[in-house]
């Protein structure tokens, strides 16, 4: 079997159960500095880590467009963060609004489909500085939200994550949290909390995308009707 055959069989969630079966029996509480995409998906995350860790969440997402956009995401992230009753500590950080290094990324990406080598690439971007971040305040682990979403790719986050753990020094903590309907829950607290919810992942990019595909379904559903 090849190599990323046995990549595609790793089941995150299995893998996330027994460090947390490990970390329950020694009776610790791991200090965890979690990337966020968006308060909604960290409201499962959040509800479901938090019994388990100190968190610290981290908002760093230069993707995204516009900047009052961003401003808007900070907001309902702060405001979860406050409403949210948790077990243990959670704590925020904000990081800096740093657009130019996303567009300098993306250079020559433009078109590429969403989901695709850009997307890897944005991945990259957001968990390096979470992983720098993690090693500069001591932290047990880093991770983030995003296998959240069903259009995000687990397997790559999770690949990137370990590598980036490797060069940093500070423990990745796999995980897939779509699993065990993690995105269908997410879903539910958003609207328990009144959460804003977007319509597009978050950069220039995939909002162009979504309103392409918004008015090809209007045009199809209005050639339908006449």
């Amino acid at each position: 079997m090849r190599r990323d055959e046995q990549m595609q069989k790793k089941n995150y969630q299995k893998e996330l159960d027994k460090k947390i079966e490990l970390i329950v029996s020694e009776k610790k509480v791991p200090r965890l500095f979690l990337h966020s995409c968006c308060a909604p998906c960290s409201s499962y995350v959040l509800e479901y880590l938090s019994e388990y860790f100190e968190i610290t969440v981290f908002y760093y997402n230069p993707n995204i467009f516009p900047e009052s956009e961003f401003e808007k995401r900070i907001h309902e992230q702060e405001k979860l963060i406050h409403e949210l009753p948790a077990k243990h500590t959670i704590h925020f950080q904000a990081g800096n609004y740093d657009s130019e290094k996303f567009y300098e990324m993306a250079k020559g990406l433009e078109m590429i489909p969403e989901g695709g080598e850009r997307c890897f690439r944005c991945y990259e971007l957001r968990l390096r500085e979470a992983a720098r971040f993690a090693k500069e305040g001591r932290y047990d682990y880093f991770t983030t939200t995003l296998s959240i979403s069903p259009l995000k790719n687990a397997q790559k986050l999770n690949e990137i994550g370990e590598r980036l753990a490797g060069e940093y020094g500070v423990s990745y903590l796999v995980s897939d949290f779509k699993k065990r309907n993690g995105y269908k829950r997410s879903t539910e607290l958003s609207k328990i909390y009144g959460l804003y919810r977007q319509d597009y992942c978050g950069c220039i990019y995939s909002k162009n995308q979504r309103e392409r595909e918004k008015k090809l379904r209007e045009e199809e559903e209005s050639s339908v009707k006449s």
